[in-house]
């Protein structure tokens, strides 16, 4: 059972409690991310992420910060989105209050040390060129970009060169006094814990005044689209593409229809698409449909990777099932699996203490309210086939749009096939 505790700083800390592990996460998520830049700024949310782990007050330098957290074997990271950011480590249970020590002192203390901001440049390029030559990700970028248009939600989280060549320390401490503030950050700590233990240490290292909510980010306006089709010609062994739609966002109760749907079509080995494209044509290496939601709207795509030749056939049978689900209602035999699946994957998921430390602590930041899984699971299970028709008449009435990556450079080609 989770417990929440708001200090008054504002302040939350929330704690889920494991019996089966040894292990404990802590978590801090904050409001933060690529809809909360400008233009200008566009990559400072990712860009910041790295310099938290580069030295503050107790933990001098990247070294100490490493060291101290190899030396008890425990495992740390960081995750930039859209909407939010988050900083974690996962560690045997005795090292809580250690974990606490480090994960604090980085997001309150850093110094950002120019020497250090313009070491990371590098960095941070080099991880940009990584992704540019991995279009398997690429383009699914390139599909969010594609529908959502120049405006926050459409630009990537590592930003753009033109930022990270001039960021400068001043940019850092700014945005990190407009987000990085109580009122709009989360801890979210699970596993092994003792919640009477953990209430107590926070206020010793979170001992910072309050502060007002942060700043919200603005709305998504939809756009019209000047085109439907996304191409960019890359000498490539393998085409790769996104097909789908824009979705719905993390408020919509249709959510869970739309879950169970997607399984259905290709959300795991037996699911339609994975069974026709690849396991009975052998068109696709990769193949998946899955769903992106944010505040106020979302996608719903197919990705996949293509052999060079194939890759119309295969926009072509995507587009197909999509009408198809829309058109027939889905077997009984198939609803029961795709509901079966989900939540053998919710209870896997909840074994592990970092996974539990996301799935309450993101909650709790984006909604301000918690389904436990028990309480998803039992909407999963009054999903219908009803439900399932009526959100896939909805997507697919939705105008689709194709991300391509490849050695291609007809794109009336693509946009002629997306409209067929």
């Amino acid at each position: 059972m989770h417990h929440i505790r708001i200090y008054e700083n504002g302040l939350t800390l929330l704690t889920a409690p494991l019996k089966s592990t040894e292990s404990v996460t802590v978590l801090i998520l904050v409001g933060a991310g690529s809809r909360y830049e400008t233009k200008s700024i566009n990559g400072i949310s990712h860009y910041l992420e790295h310099l938290f782990f580069k030295g503050a007050k107790r933990y001098k330098t990247s070294k100490e910060v490493s060291s101290a957290v190899d030396g008890l074997g425990g495992e740390m990271n960081a995750f930039t989105g859209k909407e939010y950011a988050g900083y974690y480590i996962k560690i045997a249970a005795k090292h809580l209050e250690k974990s606490i020590d480090i994960l604090s002192d980085m997001l309150l203390h850093s110094r950002f040390d120019p020497a250090e901001i313009d070491k990371e440049r590098g960095v941070i390029l080099e991880e940009y060129n990584m992704y540019q030559d991995t279009p398997m990700y690429q383009v699914l970028w390139d599909f969010e970009e594609l529908i959502f248009g120049d405006q926050p939600l459409g630009w990537s989280e590592v930003g753009t060169k033109a930022f990270i060549m001039t960021a400068a320390q001043s940019d850092f401490r700014a945005y990190k006094e407009m987000l990085y503030v109580p009122a709009n950050t989360v801890i979210s700590i699970a596993g092994h814990v003792d919640q009477k233990e953990v209430e107590d240490l926070i206020p010793r290292y979170f001992d910072v005044p309050p502060s007002p909510q942060g700043k919200h980010f603005d709305p998504y306006q939809k756009l019209s689209a000047s085109s439907f089709v996304s191409l960019t010609n890359k000498k490539t062994e393998q085409a790769h593409m996104v097909l789908g739609v824009e979705g719905f966002d993390y408020h919509d109760d249709r959510k869970y229809a739309l879950q169970v749907m997607s399984v259905i079509l290709g959300g795991n080995m037996s699911s339609r698409l994975f069974q026709k494209i690849r396991d009975d044509r052998g068109l696709a290496y990769y193949v998946q449909t899955s769903s992106s939601d944010y505040h106020d709207t979302g996608v719903f795509y197919t990705r996949a990777g293509v052999s060079l030749q194939d890759l119309d056939e295969v926009v072509k049978v995507v587009k197909g099932e999509y009408e198809l689900i829309a058109q027939e209602k889905v077997s009984t035999e198939e609803l029961t699996k795709a509901k079966e699946y989900l939540k053998g994957k919710m209870i896997l998921h909840m074994e592990d203490s970092e996974e539990v430390a996301h799935f309450y602590g993101r909650q709790q930041l984006l909604l301000g309210t918690i389904e436990t899984p028990k309480e998803e699971m039992k909407k999963i299970d009054q999903v219908t086939i009803d439900d399932v028709l009526h959100v896939s008449q909805d997507l697919f009435t939705r105008p689709y749009y194709l991300s391509v990556i490849g050695p291609f450079e007809d794109k009336e080609h693509f946009s002629a096939l997306l409209s067929a």
